[in-house]
Parts: C-alpha cells; sequence; structure tokens
C-alpha cells in the first residue's frame, strides 16, 4: 500500500492550472419569457407594424436563450448562445437570432 510511503500525504493527483471559475456562464431565458425583456408595451407597440423590436438578452443578464413556449410575432433577437430549436421558433415566426460576442 502507498499510505505508507514517505511523502504519500500532499499533492495528489491531476490539478488544474489555469482554472476559470466562470468558463461556462450563461444564465438561460425561455421563448415564453423572452417579452418581458423587450419591456412593457413594446409587444403592442409592434404588433401591426412593418418595424420589429430587438431584444437583447446580453443586456438584460441572459447569455443563452432556450425553446420553451412558443413566439407569435416576429422579433430580432440579440444573444450569446440559443439553442436550435429556439432559433427555429424564431425563425418560423418571422424573426432573426443574432449572435454577440
Amino acid at each position: 500500500m502507498d499510505k505508507y510511503h514517505p511523502g504519500y500525504f500532499g499533492k495528489v493527483g491531476m490539478r488544474h492550472f489555469h482554472l476559470k471559475k466562470n468558463a461556462n456562464w450563461r444564465p438561460v431565458v425561455n421563448l415564453d419569457k423572452l417579452w418581458t425583456l423587450a419591456g412593457e408595451g413594446v409587444r403592442e407597440k409592434y404588433k401591426n407594424t412593418e418595424k420589429v423590436p430587438v431584444v437583447d438578452a446580453l443586456e438584460n443578464g441572459y447569455g443563452k436563450v432556450l425553446a420553451k413556449g412558443k413566439v407569435s410575432q416576429p422579433v430580432i433577437v440579440r444573444t450569446r448562445f440559443v439553442s436550435r430549436r429556439a432559433e427555429e421558433k424564431i425563425k418560423a415566426a418571422g424573426g432573426v437570432v443574432e449572435l454577440i460576442a
């Protein structure tokens, strides 16, 4: 057994030399909550117009858009990450997904 070997206690195993604690930071927002990020009255304002509202998820503290819910009218979504199904639903409604770094 190695536990009786001198020098057993101490640094054992693999080490991660440059550990980044927030490398995978991405709070998520679903499509059903997307209009709450746009602000009050924005949905009604753009209901029957040619213009399309821009919703910036990253500006509101969300890093990824997920696909739970429906999108009923076109919207431009600016985000860092988006799921495949969420992008399909936004494009089916006539909207656009803009990825930002």
